[in-house]
């Protein structure tokens, strides 16, 4: 097998599209102490920019109360909730990413609904009205929060409505009405706030070309362009949950890809493209949310995916998530992140590895990336490639070896002397590492498990690591990298910096044999680093680290 090569200079800076938006259930789920635990832990670990749910203008945020007293009658614009929801958004250090639905009741041309929780879908009963909604409420955002941060909140009109499930026949013509009425409200409050659609699913490519007519040839406001990506074939139902062939992971990123690529020529091709909703599955009771092979598939759309847009928003953060009624089952196939009580998933492993890559990347490839930040500490990210339903079975083991500069890499801290040595830190997440869903199935899949259970859930979840001093020959460190199946791995390679202890004698401690760091030999300022062999404390075998290699072995398998 050869080795890769990993150049010492950067490539360019890491992208972030993946980490400027994520999803979340319907808005007043916010109000919910689990919900605000959740994503606290969320922003603790990932840290996303922005946040886009359903439901802002839906009878549950109350944000259009009617009321009559005697011969009087009128609508007051309500925004409590409004306001405790964006308050709790931005105390946790994320902006919202808003979506404009879905029609209040008061306001409503029918009594189209989707989900149990009645999100109305229909146009509204009068435009002026909807017109009077849309000013008042962008006004309040910017009279509470201030121009300058409203500013940095993209305003996207409605979602998925060339799906009868959520716009009312799925009629364009309504859609377009509405976008542009929209549109033209919200850049009367001011013009600098940003506006766009159409927010659509996948599978919509006839829609791209009218609204990209309709909006030019009208000279609407447009700022962004917003859609939708899934993976996944048709739903196979059974009883509180489904199952669904799903495409290789380069059809998501062929489906980030298309806005710009069927409006090319099109001034609108020039725009900012979000993807405001991706996953593997489109279905909130879809075991494989929940699994190591989520995030193994996920992992080069992660990091490919900010070569075709400016986000891509994961959908979502959380099983606190209602769409399809309130859950049966602690794992239940859910959109999430964690669950609830805040179990990581594996594909939640992923997002807080990639929040933890060096800032610049120095390599790319299928089953990697290498980056390095400003103090030379070089970080890997690799992952078992996987193929959808029609691609071969993932084996067992995937091998990947690499040679990272260390100490050396252009741009990094310099201090004289490279190291001799470097910190190897390893963290993996695969079928039985780091993977409560595994965990669970073996607890006898409790439907609610108790408080220990879940205690032991959590712990269980947590990415194994193991660690080791590698020799730095020539300014680099070899690495061989074995990844289980479906495996996601993250390796932190940091240069050692040797501190003298005056009387320091490892020799002394009991235990001590395994030929590390043992003595400061007297005089000499500096720690003398014992190596048996390539490693000094971990056998060779041992897949949960990369086995050290000098740059002269010749190729391995």
């Amino acid at each position: 097998m050869t080795r890769v090569v990993v150049p010492a200079t950067p490539l360019g800076p890491l992208p972030e599209a993946w980490r400027h938006c994520v999803g979340t259930g319907r808005l007043n789920l916010a109000l919910r102490a689990d919900y605000r635990e959740s994503l606290a832990m969320v922003q603790r670990d990932i840290g996303f920019r922005h946040i886009r749910g359903h439901g802002l203008l839906s009878d549950d945020m109350g944000v259009l109360r009617p009321w009559s007293v005697g011969d009087r009658s009128g609508l007051r614009h309500s925004f409590t909730y409004v306001d405790q929801v964006h308050d709790a958004f931005l105390a946790l250090g994320i902006k919202p990413f808003v979506e404009l639905g879905f029609m209040p009741s008061a306001l409503a041309s029918g009594d189209d609904t989707v989900f149990w929780w009645k999100g109305n879908i229909t146009p509204p009963s009068s435009w002026s009205g909807w017109t009077d909604l849309v000013t008042t409420l962008v006004r309040h955002l910017v009279d509470r929060y201030g121009i300058d941060e409203v500013r940095q909140w993209p305003i996207e009109v409605w979602n998925e409505p060339n799906l009868v499930q959520f716009w009312k026949d799925a009629d364009q013509d309504a859609y377009l009405r509405l976008y542009e009425v929209t549109a033209r409200a919200i850049k009367d409050v001011d013009a600098s706030l940003q506006v766009g659609g159409p927010a659509i699913s996948p599978g919509a490519d006839e829609w791209w070309q009218p609204f990209a007519d309709f909006v030019t040839g009208r000279d609407v406001p447009c700022d962004f362009l917003s859609v939708h990506a899934y993976a996944s074939g048709p739903a196979q139902h059974v009883p509180f949950g489904s199952y669904q062939t799903l495409k290789p992971p380069q059809d998501l990123l062929d489906q980030f890809a298309t806005p710009r690529r069927l409006l090319a020529g099109n001034p609108l091709a020039d725009l900012p493209v979000h993807v405001t909703e991706f996953n593997t599955s489109y279905c909130p009771d879809n075991p494989i949310h929940d699994t190591a092979y989520n995030a193994a598939y996920l992992a080069p759309v992660m990091v490919g995916g900010g070569d075709h847009v400016d986000s891509f928003s994961y959908w979502t953060f959380s099983d606190v998530f209602e769409e399809a009624w309130i859950p049966t089952s602690f794992f239940h196939g859910g959109f999430g992140l964690l669950t609830h009580r805040q179990v990581p998933k594996p594909t939640y492993h992923l997002f807080a590895f990639l929040a933890r890559m060096g800032r610049h990347v120095l390599a790319r490839g299928d089953d990697h990336l290498v980056c390095v930040d400003d103090g030379g500490r070089v970080t890997v990210l690799a992952w078992q490639p996987v193929g959808g339903t029609d691609g071969a079975p993932a084996d067992e083991r995937h091998e990947l070896r690499l040679s990272v500069p260390v100490g050396g890499v252009a741009g990094a801290a310099d201090d004289g002397d490279g190291p001799a040595t470097a910190f190897v830190v390893r963290e993996r997440v695969n079928e039985n590492e780091g993977n409560a869903f595994a965990a669970w199935r073996e607890l006898g899949r409790p439907f609610s498990p108790t408080e220990r259970q879940v205690d032991v859930l959590r712990d269980l979840a947590r990415p194994s690591s193991a660690h080791a001093a590698y020799p730095v020959v020539a300014g680099r460190v070899s690495l061989d990298l074995s990844l289980a199946r479906h495996e996601v791995t993250f390796v932190e390679v940091t240069p050692v910096v040797e501190t003298f202890h005056e009387g320091l004698d490892d020799r002394r401690l009991l235990g001590v044999d395994d030929d590390r760091l043992v003595a400061d030999p007297p005089g000499t300022g500096r720690a003398v680093a014992l190596l048996s062999g390539a490693r000094a404390h971990v056998d060779v075998g041992d897949p949960a680290l990369p086995t050290p290699r000098t740059p002269d072995d010749g190729p391995a398998g």
